[in-house]
């Protein structure tokens, strides 16, 4: 069984202009010590996805149905209080924006504390101590003057690495990270996947990795999951979805990339279009306004996710074999460099 498992997802958010169906019908999963990464444009439902699983998107306007189980527990069905023992304990969540995640007027020191004595009962020393500890694995320097400082004072790669070091004090079972290294220069984007690698060889964590940068996918995932319009379009093994991709939109994603060998005059490709509103999603596939390769079928029928190979699934109505000649013409040559 898989230590986390979301089945069959559905989350909707009651607006003045509509319902906006942010998640629907979302199946994943992953194992311990794996990577699962989730990649799409905004809009796909991704983070969503993500703050259900931390039950953030209990709100009055939302709608959520279906199962997240960890370890078999669904964790839409706890009440608010068992959830807040799971949530940091042990699942834990990398936000995207860590300036705005961490509070402004509290110290680093006093921030990572406070998430140690949410959930175990220790002393203020104990605390510290853990905190000075967490800041050290990863790769802080200074780290006792850090405790010290406030969010602003430090730089864009060593907030993102306070919210590490929050994230894993309390060694959660699984990690998720939205957008980890959206606002770091190429440099530092390194350094943070570098330091996920190995606090994930050392601990043994779960991690969701949440991006829209395929490159990212390609340096850290297992799995990758494909995602469009609050749906999965594709699901499989990191060598099968970037090697061997199947549908549409995962090949448009893919050609979107500008190759390292390539002359400053070759053009990009870009998906053309835009993604939909969710509130108003097309009928039938939901990337078929976009689609080079839309057939009648495909404003009336919904694709279901279906095999294609053993671990891969694909939701086109393109026939396989069609599927598969496409793929192999436009596999990205520098996805996986």
């Amino acid at each position: 069984m898989a230590l986390l498992e979301i089945r069959d997802l559905h989350v909707s958010f009651a607006t003045r202009d509509g319902i906006v169906h942010a998640v629907d019908g979302v199946s994943l999963s992953v194992d311990r010590g794996r990577t699962l990464g989730v990649v799409g444009e905004s809009g796909s439902g991704k983070s969503v996805t993500a703050l259900t699983v931390m039950g953030l998107t209990r709100l009055p306007n939302a709608t959520v149905e279906g199962h997240v189980l960890l370890d078999g527990v669904d964790l839409l069905a706890l009440p608010g209080d068992e959830l807040r023992r799971v949530r940091g304990k042990r699942v834990a969540m990398i936000f995207q924006d860590p300036l705005s995640s961490l509070h402004p007027l509290y110290k680093i020191g006093w921030q990572i504390e406070e998430a140690i004595r949410a959930h175990e009962r220790v002393s203020e020393k104990a605390a510290r101590a853990r905190a000075l500890e967490a800041l050290t694995e990863v790769g802080i320097p200074s780290p006792g003057d850090r405790l010290s400082s406030y969010p602003h004072e430090l730089s864009g790669g060593m907030r993102q690495r306070v919210m590490i070091a929050m994230a894993l004090v309390l060694d959660p079972e699984i990690l998720i990270a939205d957008e980890p290294t959206t606002a770091l220069d190429v440099t530092v984007q390194a350094q943070i996947l570098d330091l996920m690698r190995a606090l994930q060889a050392e601990h043994g964590t779960a991690v969701v990795l949440i991006t829209h940068d395929l490159g990212v996918i390609a340096e850290t995932a297992d799995e990758v999951a494909v995602m469009y319009a609050g749906r999965v379009a594709e699901l499989g093994a990191l060598v099968g979805v970037l090697d061997a991709p199947e549908h549409p939109y995962t090949w448009g994603l893919l050609q979107s990339l500008p190759s390292a060998d390539a002359s400053r005059e070759q053009p990009l490709h870009p998906i053309e279009g835009t993604p939909p509103s969710l509130i108003a999603v097309p009928s039938g596939c939901p990337f078929h306004p976009r689609c080079p390769y839309v057939m009648a079928v495909c404003p009336r029928e919904e694709p279901a996710l279906l095999p294609t190979r053993p671990g891969h699934t694909v939701a086109c109505h393109l026939p396989v074999p069609t599927r598969r000649r496409i793929g192999a013409a436009v596999r990205a040559p520098n996805a996986r460099a």
